[in-house]
């Protein structure tokens, strides 16, 4: 009989997402940190479409009652997503990232964070990195954008908050858990900002709290000013914001290590220097998480690594980092919604 963390991590891989296998064997170890015997079986007959209760016990013969507990049980565990439409609960599955880490953020242990961070490595190269189309996508901070550039809503960060209705700001897991085994840095804790069916999930699971577009505004301007990237989700009508650094963030920090991270990234957008302006003084290279700008008699940008995020033009103090728009014909347009990202996706990985 095939294991039931062997059913899972296969059942997980199918997801658009990806969980890719390794020769360690890490990724079991992970499920089994996670996940009970029952809990797995369970999960191995959700799907990313959100059902009701009766519907999944009617396809597994199970009771409907005590299935209804243990699936509200996983959910509060993070074990799997849930959402509330029209007075009824329905249930999905969660794919591991984006998903059950991030769930995972009030019950992190030392084991569980050191088991992620060598799996990471290889859910980049073998599910992220083998996708045209990414989870999430890189947007300029608006001080770096001049006013002749014409920009899309879903390109600028305080066009998608103030789109929103529902609001939830949580504490950043990838710079929690480098905290938690003595690494990362001290930039802000509280800045991923989740909206809609998200917002309400982890209210309820208290991974944050409700903000108005004030307060989200204001701590976008925080973390831009502290020097995070944004990176909200790959979508038109993004459902989050991520604001990442390249020594905390497992997307950006596994990003950083290859020779060409720009190719990787969904930007419209690059950094080009005025050597005439530049004085040579390095603000740049401080705000570049991709380490693509170097200095020697004016600063130097690598566009195989630039990812267009801005962040060196808002510190320069004589206006010599430029943000430049990529050429028309190679703009990116990223899918309507959620739901069209991940069938992308899953088509890549030829799921479908």
């Amino acid at each position: 009989m095939t294991d039931v963390y062997e059913k899972l991590a296969k059942h997980l891989d199918n997801l658009p997402a990806g969980y890719p296998s390794t020769d360690s064997g890490v990724e079991m170890r992970i499920l089994k940190r996670l996940f009970s015997p029952e809990e797995a079986q369970i999960a191995t007959a959700l799907t990313m479409m959100p059902e009701p209760v009766a519907g999944i016990a009617a396809r597994v013969s199970s009771n409907e009652a005590q299935l209804g507990d243990a699936l509200e049980a996983m959910a509060q565990k993070g074990l799997i997503f849930r959402i509330s439409k029209r007075d009824n609960t329905l249930y999905s599955a969660a794919q591991f990232v984006v998903g059950i880490w991030e769930y995972h953020l009030n019950d992190l242990d030392e084991d569980l964070i050191r088991d992620v961070n060598e799996y990471m490595p290889t859910l980049m190269k073998k599910s992220w990195l083998s996708t045209k189309t990414k989870q999430l996508r890189v947007v300029p901070v608006a001080k770096s954008v001049s006013a002749e550039m014409a920009i899309m809503p879903f390109e600028a960060a305080e066009e998608i908050i103030n789109k929103q209705s529902k609001i939830v700001v949580s504490p950043c897991i990838c710079r929690k858990e480098q905290k938690m085994i003595g690494k990362g840095c001290d930039k802000p804790m509280e800045v991923c900002l989740a909206f809609g069916a998200g917002a309400y999930y982890c209210e309820k699971n208290g991974l944050g709290r409700e903000i108005d577009k004030k307060e989200a505004l204001e701590l976008v301007k925080k973390g831009v000013d502290a020097g995070l990237v944004l990176q909200p989700g790959n979508q038109q009508k993004s459902m989050n914001i991520c604001m990442c650094c390249g020594c905390c963030c497992g997307i950006l920090k596994n990003l950083k290590t290859m020779d060409k991270p720009a190719q990787l990234v969904h930007t419209n957008y690059y950094a080009q220097v005025d050597e005439e302006a530049c004085i040579a003084c390095e603000a740049c290279v401080d705000r570049c998480q991709m380490d693509a700008i170097t200095v020697d008699e004016s600063a130097q940008v690598n566009l195989e690594r630039c990812i267009g995020c801005g962040l060196c033009v808002t510190d320069c103090p004589t206006d010599a980092m430029l943000l430049k728009q990529k050429a028309q014909d190679s703009h990116y347009v990223p899918p309507k919604n959620v739901f069209e990202t991940y069938v992308n996706i899953a088509q890549e990985r030829g799921l479908m």
